[in-house]
């Protein structure tokens, strides 16, 4: 491919407690996931990450998670439908509300770490997000992990969507990612990070944890922007791809 989307996870900072560093990455990326305030996040700060976003001309996408500050959204919720959709409307809606006073709108759903790692694979609860979307606003492309049957089944459902690889996380034979709780779960070296996803834009395919070779179709690649050293991998990304003729463009805009 010729373009590619890259987006980042942004506006999880609360109150004094800093994550990351937004304005760097949002000169870096073309798509932000910006935290609504279930996982992270506090209403000054997404305000400021959506202005700051808007001045860049970075997308902006609603980053739903489940009701889970003290784990970060990272801990698996075992919540009925009826909840489930009405967080996702009330998550999407305080979003599309601050970008509206920012002078901008909300393009599309990434959710957050273990719903997004639910959903993906879980139709109950995948249907349930699907459902809460389009319930509020059922242009808006929902965002999930390359290869997983919840893009088909919001594609069913009338979505559209956009697959998605991750650039600093290993993947497992099968195309799903290892989890955290396991050793080289998460990568960190910068260069290799950026073979890795200049492999991913021109070949569609990636190495997996046991040296395999698997087929990753994606035209998003997401850094997290509360990994260690996140802007300097986003930067070499970016880097690599315009030396080799990749430009980095939201998949909104291509």
């Amino acid at each position: 491919m010729t373009t590619i989307d890259l987006n980042s996870d942004l506006g999880e900072s609360y109150g004094a407690w800093a994550m990351g560093d937004d304005a760097a990455m949002l000169a870096i990326v073309s798509s932000a996931n910006v935290a609504c305030g279930f996982h992270a996040g506090d209403s000054l700060g997404i305000l400021k990450t959506v202005r700051a976003a808007a001045e860049k001309g970075v997308s902006i996408g609603a980053h739903v998670s489940y009701p889970d500050r003290v784990g970060f959204g990272r801990r698996d919720m075992d919540v009925t439908r009826d909840e489930l959709i009405a967080d996702v409307i009330y998550q999407i809606g305080a979003l599309k509300g601050i970008a509206a006073a920012a002078g901008v709108k909300v393009g599309y759903v990434k959710p957050h770490g273990a719903l997004y790692n639910r959903i993906a694979n879980d139709a109950k609860q995948g249907q349930a997000v699907i459902d809460g979307i389009k319930a509020i606003d059922p242009s808006l492309v929902l965002m999930g992990l390359a290869g997983a049957p919840i893009l088909d089944l919001a594609r069913k459902s009338g979505l559209e969507v956009v697959a998605e690889a991750f650039a600093d996380r290993a993947y497992t034979p099968d195309g799903q990612l290892v989890s955290r709780r396991e050793a080289g779960a998460v990568l960190h070296d910068t260069q290799v990070i950026a073979r890795r996803m200049l492999q991913l834009a021109k070949d569609g395919t990636l190495e997996a944890i046991d040296g395999s070779t698997i087929k990753v179709d994606a035209r998003s690649i997401c850094v997290h922007g509360d990994s260690p050293g996140a802007v300097a991998i986003a930067e070499e990304i970016r880097r690599t791809f315009e030396a080799n003729g990749i430009t980095v463009r939201s998949f909104l805009s291509a």
